[in-house]
């Protein structure tokens, strides 16, 4: 029996770095802590958001309606809760991924209305809150590529044999990527007519 006992050891040592476990796991870890970051960055240009809007509003306070899309979509934005189980639920997850573009399109709004106007411009603190936006978009964009890498690897292992069978036993599914909001409008090349 005590050699039968060791065989079985012996053989499960032999397979079970095959499974996949161990991989799954690093992964799923690797995917939080790149979700984390995400977070992290879209929460910098979150808080910093009031500061652009009031500053921009002090010299373009005819804007009413651009500054109400920014306030109202960071709103939305903060009114969707943002936790680690997020990344498993793809309905939540395009909620939310549709929430931060549309703050993106609002902020880029926000910054075409600031070059009609010189003076705000000019401002040293806009140009500062400027910078950090365009800072914070560099940050984000890095750390939804590094999300989406680490969503990538994770996904072709549970999808990969023999991980696969480790995966399903254990109830790992693959995850949902952020994705491009409107792939029809950029698969066509834009037209640009200089004759008008």
């Amino acid at each position: 029996m005590q050699k039968l006992v060791t065989i079985f050891l012996l053989i499960a040592t032999m397979v079970l770095p095959g499974c996949g476990y161990n991989t799954i796991q690093t992964q799923d870890e690797q995917i939080n802590a790149g979700w984390a970051e995400v977070l992290n960055q879209y929460q910098r240009r979150a808080d910093f958001v009031p500061n652009l809007v009031n500053t921009v509003k002090g010299y373009a306070s005819h804007e009413q309606e651009v500054l109400e899309a920014v306030t109202a979509s960071r709103a939305k934005v903060g009114s969707i809760q943002a936790t680690p189980e997020l990344v498993n639920d793809e309905q939540a997850f395009a909620k939310f991924q549709g929430a931060q573009g549309e703050l993106s399109s609002a902020l880029s709004r926000l910054m075409v209305v600031s070059e009609n106007y010189p003076q705000l411009k000019a401002d040293a603190n806009f140009r500062d809150l400027q910078a950090q936006l365009e800072g914070t978009e560099n940050r984000i964009t890095v750390a939804r590529n590094r999300h989406i890498a680490a969503i990538k690897d994770y996904n072709i292992t549970v999808r990969s044999f023999p991980s696969n069978l480790t995966a399903m036993l254990f109830g790992y599914k693959t995850k949902p990527s952020f994705t491009v909001e409107n792939e029809k409008a950029i698969s066509s090349a834009p037209v640009v007519d200089f004759g008008k």
